[in-house]
């Protein structure tokens, strides 16, 4: 296959800005499909396919849990592949069109059928394309950082790379979806259809696809395990690297940093889309409220690797945490002002991304911090905790808010009639957009702060290995 990457193969030299951006693109396409399902798939189910919220945030819970135990046995299955392409890239090669396919039935609930088959068709497509189709991309794409490059500034270069087109991503979806769904929609005055989602999320897929296809192709893996397949089979057992993963505290940091921060995300997604339409009582603010964040988010991560050069990826990591609890705190004084909440969602983009440029790179070092302490390399299930992580915060964060909704009282027909939703739902809302991620942002800051030395033990590790004859 036609290959467009860096020309040389030493996974400790640097590689160019076209491989760079390369890899980065996937993670575009990869953004506006979960922006798509984190931000507007409650409003589809409750004012489209007219399903009630707690039986939905039921199954989503459930969906979870198969989806964390996907991202395992998927993880060893990267670990034990070996073709031309690699590890990685030949699943992405591989599973891109399922993605998209499974992405478009999601927003495609039969409108004709009985409550309960609409609630089976429901769990099985979700499922298909969070606990197969996406795992099948999500964990081969990360474990790419620890495949493509040996070098430490080359992996946080990549994870800052990989965050920023993500970030675009979400800008686009923020900005083009609603518009999306007006140009698709059979009624003039109700974005929210059937016809609407369907032609707007096909438009998604089909550029998820092409996007995940480039990266492909301008992309090589040159960290290749070089041991016999019989005895690395026998070596690295899953029961074996998930052991040694669990013993690396800087690894379970990690993992629930990355949960954390993507539970944050999507709190703010999820309830961003019901704060513009009943707090704010204007559906049309949603992009402005969503891409203050999105493209602070994005500015910052293009200074972050110049910042990361002096202070470090985990500094980084933990000054964005941070500042997020910052903006935060501010918003509880400014919600009367829109301009405020504006500035006060430029701070917390401004945290998210220089915590979330870090992430990857982050992750890769933890692993490799556990391979040079144990022996055991678990890149494939190493990364896949990574992409259970997020799935679990996103997966999680839909369940639980969709859960507080119909506590709340959220009702779809009435919106749909356009009567306004009770004190207690707007409430609700209140807290998921804001005061329940400023106290996970917080506990992140404070955790990192006074336990988080990875780049310098792995630095000792690195040189006690030289030094050891």
């Amino acid at each position: 296959m036609l290959n467009l990457a860096t020309k040389h193969n030493d996974p400790d030299l640097k590689l160019g800005w076209r491989e760079r951006i390369g890899f980065g693109i996937a993670s575009c396409g990869r953004g506006m499909m979960t922006g798509v399902l984190g931000s507007f798939i409650m409003i589809y189910m409750i004012n489209v396919a007219f399903v009630d919220a707690a039986v939905i945030s039921v199954l989503f819970a459930v969906s979870k849990l198969l989806d964390g135990l996907s991202d395992i046995v998927i993880g060893h299955i990267v670990d034990r592949t070996r073709s031309k392409m690699g590890k990685s890239r030949v699943w992405l090669l591989r599973m891109c069109i399922p993605t998209a396919v499974s992405m478009v039935l999601v927003f495609f609930v039969p409108q004709t059928f009985p409550s309960v088959l609409k609630y089976v068709y429901i769990f099985i497509v979700y499922n298909l394309v969070n606990t197969v189709f996406l795992t099948f991309m999500q964990v081969p794409y990360f474990s790419m950082v620890s495949l493509m490059t040996r070098n430490g500034e080359e992996r946080g270069i990549l994870g800052n790379v990989q965050q920023l087109f993500q970030s675009i991503g979400s800008i686009l979806i923020n900005a083009l979806f609603i518009p999306l769904l007006t140009l698709f929609s059979d009624k003039a005055d109700n974005p929210n259809t059937q016809a609407g989602f369907t032609g707007a999320v096909a438009v998604v897929a089909v550029f998820a696809t092409v996007s995940t296809l480039i990266t492909v192709a301008f992309t090589k893996e040159r960290v290749r395990d070089d041991t016999d397949p019989q005895k690395k089979a026998a070596a690295i057992k899953p029961s074996a690297a998930i052991k040694a993963l669990l013993r690396n505290k800087y690894w379970v940091m990690m993992f629930f940093a990355v949960f954390f921060t993507f539970l944050i995300m999507i709190f703010m997604s999820a309830s961003g889309t019901n704060y513009a339409l009943y707090v704010l009582e204007d559906y049309s603010k949603f992009g402005l409220l969503a891409n203050s964040i999105s493209i602070s988010q994005l500015a910052v991560m293009l200074l972050t690797p110049l910042l990361m050069k002096k202070i470090g990826k985990s500094w980084m990591f933990t000054l964005g945490a941070g500042l997020m609890a910052v903006g935060f705190i501010a918003f509880n004084f400014c919600e009367s002002s829109l301009p405020l909440i504006v500035i006060c969602n430029i701070v917390k983009g401004c945290g998210l991304g220089m915590s979330s440029g870090m992430a990857l790179g982050l992750v890769a070092d933890s692993i490799t911090y556990g391979k040079l302490k144990t022996g055991i390399d678990a890149v494939g299930i190493g990364n896949a905790g990574t992409s259970a992580a997020q799935k679990l915060g996103l997966g999680l964060g839909i369940a639980i808010f969709g859960g507080a909704m119909a506590w709340a009282g959220l009702d779809g027909v009435k919106a749909a009639q356009g009567i306004a939703q009770s004190e207690v739902v707007k409430a609700t809302i209140r807290a998921f957009y804001n005061w329940i991620p400023m106290i996970l942002s917080i506990i992140l800051f404070v955790a990192f702060v006074a336990t988080f030395r990875l780049e310098r033990d792995l630095k000792d590790l690195q040189k006690d290995r030289k030094e050891t004859p």
